[in-house]
């Protein structure tokens, strides 16, 4: 992978943190593995509207799901995304 399509990935990735109710969902992931339900009633918000937001999280792969019967559980995917935001969260705090 050219240095070129490194920086377009990336420039990609910090697309999906530039909006709101994606961070807000990528919060309550921290610590918590959740269903859509769960997280639609945390946040306020429509199943729906909670589905596409996590369509688009899980094919950037910033999270991850799992099966459990008919109930579908996400998560982050990796510490690199609690890093990412932990450290966009501080970094606001400090101003």
């Amino acid at each position: 992978m050219s240095k070129d399509e490194i920086l377009i990935d990336a420039a990609d990735l910090f697309k999906m943190f530039g909006d709101s109710t994606r961070i807000r969902i990528l919060n309550e992931l921290l610590d918590n593995e959740l269903c859509v339900n769960e997280i639609a009633e945390r946040l306020n918000m429509t199943v729906s509207a909670i589905s596409h937001q996590l369509n688009t999280l899980k094919s950037s792969k910033l999270i991850i799901n799992r099966k459990d019967g008919k109930t579908v559980y996400y998560s982050l995917a990796d510490d690199h995304v609690k890093k990412i935001l932990n450290q966009g969260i501080e970094h606001v705090k400090e101003k």
